[in-house]
């Protein structure tokens, strides 16, 4: 833990907000591998920022080029990995931006905590269970992740060899096997005009 450090406070979330005339939240997508999360995300960045909505997407395998190319998949990595996911998210909405957010992120405790540390800074949290049945995912595997993971090449892998523990109660539940990627990002963008976030 780091000791004899300081917060600096600035302008507040409100203020900021009335500057930009934006609000912040986090779009918190998860599901299994190849559900089809970081092509929804990028459809949703590309619509919000079409609206003039400043919005930026974090994606898992983009984030682990740089702020968590030090972590692996094992149990404790993937915590943390979701654990720096939630700050930056954080950042990125109490900055009044929408931050969109693709990331496996299998263990339901720690997207409760993640969700928990953006409530207490009163700053809106949106799960969206990026829904699929496991053979669809598999079907089309576009990274080969599944087959390997069957064959036993790679250990720890959400849904074969690892758990999956599905959203109880998301603000949002997107089927990819029967809504395309324009439907599914119509959906999220939806929901933000009805709960007054855009």
């Amino acid at each position: 833990m780091a000791t004899n450090i300081t917060w600096h406070p600035n302008l507040t979330y409100q203020e900021r907000s009335e500057l930009i005339n934006q609000k912040g939240a986090t779009i918190w997508l998860t599901g299994l591998s190849a559900s089809g999360k970081s092509t929804i995300a990028c459809a949703l960045e590309q619509l919000l920022l079409k609206e003039k909505v400043t919005a930026y997407r974090l994606d898992g395998d983009n984030i682990r080029f740089g702020l968590n190319k030090d972590l692996g998949f094992s149990e404790q990595d993937r915590v943390e990995n979701i654990r720096r996911i939630a700050e930056v998210s954080k950042l990125f909405a109490d900055s009044c931006s929408i931050a969109v957010t693709s990331f496996i992120s299998p263990y339901r405790e720690d997207r409760d905590k993640a969700r928990e540390l953006h409530v207490n800074s009163n700053l809106k949290f949106i799960e969206v269970f990026v829904d699929v049945p496991l053979e669809v995912a598999e079907k089309r595997d576009p990274k080969g992740l599944y087959k390997k993971a069957r064959e036993g090449v790679i250990k720890d892998f959400t849904g074969i060899s690892a758990p999956y523990e599905a959203p109880i109660k998301p603000e949002i539940h997107i089927r990819t096997d029967l809504l395309s990627v324009e439907e599914s990002a119509l959906q999220i963008y939806n929901y933000l005009k009805e709960h007054n976030v855009l």
